[in-house]
Order: structure tokens, then sequence, then C-alpha cells
């Protein structure tokens, strides 16, 4: 999925399940085309097993999208029927030219509100498709008046991606070198950091992380990756994170020191540590990883708009690229699908190590 989660838009309206409980909930106001009988009509125990039946197909449909997606849409279809709302249009079902209005004025507001940014807009319209589709009606967003709004719409905010900057290697030593060896929130972002950056993690994967994904090997660790955003069925992805040749970076040794001081032996690895050195109970969130290398991006005199968690994972690969690693070998790390995705973390790497400008005699 997963940009930065989405900020909340609390509504009466909402889709169920943002749209993933499909056939087995209603969608908005409107009551859901049955695929199967009415329990109500059914003897006692058929009624039953279709109960159960259904509340099946509704975990199973919900766990084919990440957390994050399912945050976004509920959020994004909240937007979009309050919007509607506002003008006495029907949401569900939308017509495309209902749909259309609501980008263009998503992206160029009357008021003063900040223009919706591309990525947003393009979320949004998988949201209300994915409502409608639930619901059993035809996507709007699919007819062309939608598509071509999209378009000019694209020309008009610009595509250009604001890209968070990567950190180095020479980044995250400096970092851990702040870092107390003895205060637990030091012990832990370092470990947050250096294993992050070895791993090319996302913060989903790095925040997901149990004690028993971490497994012990002669050459350091070999860590399970249960499911990520490219991996929504679960199959899992190996990564392998060897001992550093320094000890003070080295990622292996970090994560131990953590689960050491912190006495962690079983569930979430990394975990909120409050100001007075109390550990939490639950999973560290995907924001905390965020604010985390913004943190210590700013310990160093670094912009801190400029960093999130993604720096961790741009700056492994650039860096991997840098130091000689393939593109394969980096892609089995970052489960990347996408080669371009990956060229483009190379290609940052590669900058002015050999430019055409300096053969030009200037």
């Amino acid at each position: 999925m997963a940009p930065d989660a989405p900020e909340n838009n609390e509504h009466a309206s909402d889709v169920a399940g943002a749209g993933l409980e499909v056939g087995v909930g209603a969608v908005g106001d409107q009551e859901p085309t049955e695929a199967l009988p009415s329990p109500a009509v059914l003897p006692s125990a058929h009624a039953e097993r279709l109960a159960d039946l259904e509340a099946k197909v509704a975990r199973a449909v919900t766990r084919s999208r990440a957390p994050a997606t399912l945050r976004a849409y509920h959020s994004d279809w909240r937007d979009f029927t309050l919007w509607c709302e506002t003008i006495g249009a029907s949401a569900l079902p939308a017509t495309p030219s209902v749909v259309a209005a609501y980008l263009a004025e998503r992206a160029e507001p009357p008021d003063d509100r900040r223009p919706a940014a591309v990525s947003t807009l393009t979320r949004r319209m998988a949201a209300i498709g994915e409502g409608h589709r639930a619901a059993g009606h035809p996507n709007p967003c699919a007819d062309e008046l939608v598509r071509t709004t999209m378009a000019g719409l694209r020309r008009i905010l610009g595509v250009a991606p604001v890209r968070k900057k990567a950190l180095v290697t020479a980044d995250l030593r400096a970092m851990v070198a702040t870092l107390s060896p003895s205060k637990l929130l030091d012990i832990r972002d370092r470990a947050l950091l250096l294993l992050g950056f070895a791993g090319g993690m996302r913060r989903s994967e790095l925040v997901g992380l149990d004690v028993d994904d971490l497994n012990p090997v002669d050459e350091g660790l070999l860590v399970i990756l249960r499911s990520s955003k490219t991996d929504q069925e679960g199959r899992g992805r190996r990564v392998e994170i060897v001992y550093g040749t320094n000890a003070a970076t080295c990622p292996v040794r970090a994560v131990r020191a953590w689960l050491v001081a912190s006495d962690i032996t079983s569930g979430a690895v990394f975990r909120p540590v409050d100001r007075h050195g109390r550990i939490g109970a639950t999973r560290l969130s995907e924001r905390a990883v965020a604010l985390v290398v913004k943190r210590h991006a700013l310990g160093l005199g670094l912009a801190a708009t400029s960093y999130a968690g993604h720096s961790l994972r741009r700056g492994m690969a650039t860096t991997a690229s840098k130091g000689g690693a393939s593109e394969r070998t980096i892609m089995r790390t970052t489960g990347h699908t996408s080669a371009a995705t990956v060229q483009g973390y190379i290609e940052d790497g590669e900058l002015f190590s050999d430019p055409a400008s300096k053969y030009l005699g200037l």
C-alpha cells in the first residue's frame, strides 16, 4: 500500500469493511444484492451454516487488503459520501459525472483547503470503485469521463513524486553514534534503524515482526516476513541479515541487544517506549517508525521533512547498488516485484558517478 497513513474523516456514512465485506453487508445506506438466500427463510441448521459461511467470506475478503489500505479506503469513502451529501447527490450508486466533479473539486477546492495530491485522488478512485463493486454496482470510475478527468488533473497538478531522501551508511553510522548503549529508547531505535536499513524493509514489515520471525544462523539472522504490501496472500519472504563488520552498526548485534535489554521473548519485536523507559505491550505503529527516522535525521541537522521510514528502504537499495550488489540481489532482499522501481533507487546511487557533462570540456 503501504504512502503515510491518511487523515481520518469522521462521518456517519461508511463502506462496510471499506467496501471489502463483499456480498455480506450493506454499503452506505443501500441494501446489498443478496447472492445467498436469506437465513430467515431457511431451516435453522441451514441458516446457522449460511451465517458461518458469510462470516468466513467476510474475514477472507477483509484479509485480501493490507490494514493500511483498509484504513485508507474507509477514510476515502467517508470523504466521498460527505461530499455527495453536500450537493445532494447519491454516493451509491454514483454516476460518473458525480465522481468526476468530486475529483475536480478535491484537486482544485473552492476554499482555502489544501488541494489533494494525484496519489490521493488515485487512491480515492480505487476506494469508490471498491465500494461499488462490493455492493454489486458498476464501477463509475471505469467510465471514460472519469478517466479523462483524472488525466487532465494529472497535468494540472503535476505527477512528479516528492520522494523521501535516502539514508546511506554514513548517515546510519552518524545516527547510532549519538545513541546511548544503556537507554532503552536508544537501544530500540538503534535496532530499528539498523535492521530496517539492512533488510530494506517497509514500515509495516518492521513493526509486523514477531520474535519467532527472527531465526539465528551462523551468518547472522534469517528474518521471516510473514506478509507485506506485495505479498497480500502471506506466502512470506526470507531476508538475510549478516553480521556487520563494525560492532557499533551491526544490525544482528543491535537486535539481540534490544531483545535482551527489553526482556521481550515473544510477540512483537518493536514496541513503544515512554520517556520513563517503560515498554508498552502493544506493537509499534508504522507512523512511529517514520517519527524515529525524522527525529534522528533532525539530530544530524538534516531536514526532517525530507526523511521518513521509506528512507531506510530507499537508502539500502541505493547504497547496496553503489557497493556492487546486483539488481537481482537487491530485489530478493526488498521483495520488489518491479525492476523499474528498484532501478529508480539504483539511478540515485549512480548520480555523478559518470555524468556526461564531464566530457564536454566546459
